[in-house]
């Protein structure tokens, strides 16, 4: 005969068989309830299998996954339950062993590794394009020392907000250094290029450290509103993902987060 399972969960107040025989399912016309006893038989019955799992095809095993907490250190959290198993595998009865099918460090690495390869890259590049088109190594010195300056900014607030450096974090990070390295270069160029228009307006004079401190505060006053409003809009672009709720919040959050932080520290 045709069978069919319906799973009750009872929270904790349901305890024994009487407990459930005493359920009052419903009240009849003259007020005589009718109990789960009167329709069905409560009896405690086998534990039935509900799945099967495998191990890379040699056999059945037992599996459990490592849920980590909203805000926690992943890292920490991993170390953690590497030394908790090792400490369990002293205990296991023979033929019996633990085997790890799944560790997020090793892409918390590569993301880490990533990153800081990338923001070499970055220094090395923008560098380069300094020095080649401006033809001034102090000023490619100035657009790479922009950004370890405002990635500091971010890490500070992130250490004092509680966020942790998680791949999304991280990611926020690598998508505010283009902007980060673009304001720099304007910022620069700009500065070479009054200086240039006042070598053009004295010829044959030299320019002393007072004129030029002055021509590139000009140079900086004339760029730096348009720089940080552009800087400004491209970070009120991710408000709207602060908004978020529940478990895209907390996804995409740290990622709103880092950016954020960056953009405001290459803007001070």
């Amino acid at each position: 005969m045709a069978e069919a399972e319906y799973m009750v969960r009872a929270s904790g107040y349901l305890q024994s068989i009487d407990d459930f025989n005493n359920i009052v399912l419903k009240t009849g016309e003259n007020g005589v309830p009718v109990y789960l006893r009167d329709v069905a038989r409560v009896q405690t019955g086998p534990e039935m299998r509900r799945g099967i799992a495998e191990l890379n095809g040699q056999g059945e095993v037992a599996g459990g996954v490592v849920i980590l907490r909203s805000g926690k250190n992943a890292r920490d959290v991993i170390t953690a339950v590497r030394d908790k198993l090792e400490t369990l595998k002293a205990s296991l009865p023979e033929g019996v062993e633990i085997v790890t099918t799944y560790d997020r460090s090793q892409l918390i690495d590569r993301a880490i590794d990533n990153l800081s390869s990338k923001l070499l890259e970055e220094f090395f590049v923008v560098a380069i394009v300094c020095a080649l088109f401006l033809w001034h190594v102090r000023s490619a010195l100035v657009a790479i020392i922009s950004l370890p300056l405002g990635l500091c900014i971010a890490f500070i607030v992130m250490h004092f907000q509680g966020l942790n450096a998680n791949i999304m974090s991280l990611g926020g990070i690598a998508i505010a250094v283009g902007a980060m390295v673009d304001a720099a270069i304007v910022m620069i160029e700009n500065a070479h290029k009054r200086l240039e228009e006042w070598d053009h307006q004295h010829p044959g004079e030299q320019i002393d450290n007072a004129t030029r401190w002055k021509v590139i505060t000009d140079a900086s006053v004339e760029v730096g509103p348009a720089l940080f409003i552009s800087l400004l809009i491209i970070t009120l672009s991710f408000i709207p993902i602060f908004t978020l709720e529940g478990q895209e919040g907390r996804l995409f959050g740290p990622l709103a987060f880092t950016k954020t932080y960056s953009m405001a520290g290459a803007a001070a």
